[in-house]
């Protein structure tokens, strides 16, 4: 009888905080592995750039006139939507 509360307490921890964290890194990283070529994206550093060239762990994108090769868990969030309006 003791064990209840803290069973309902790590019950509770699962439910509101682990399981939507897991869900949410889940989707983060079907989207890194669907990104094709042409897509607007941010970078976790704040970078705003196209897609030009996409390999199996890295991407090439151009800013500004710039082009980097970074690895795709540095994408944080696609902008192609955005630019489209």
């Amino acid at each position: 009888m003791g064990l209840a509360p803290f069973i309902l307490i790590l019950v509770v921890m699962y439910l509101f905080f682990f399981r939507p964290q897991m869900k949410k890194q889940k989707e983060e990283k079907l989207f890194r592995n669907e990104v094709k070529k042409g897509t607007r994206i941010v970078t976790t550093s704040g970078i705003h750039a196209k897609i030009l060239e996409v390999g199996d762990t890295y991407l090439v994108i151009e800013s500004e006139n710039s082009r980097f090769k970074i690895e795709k868990s540095a994408v944080s969030k696609e902008l192609s939507a955005q630019y489209s309006k």
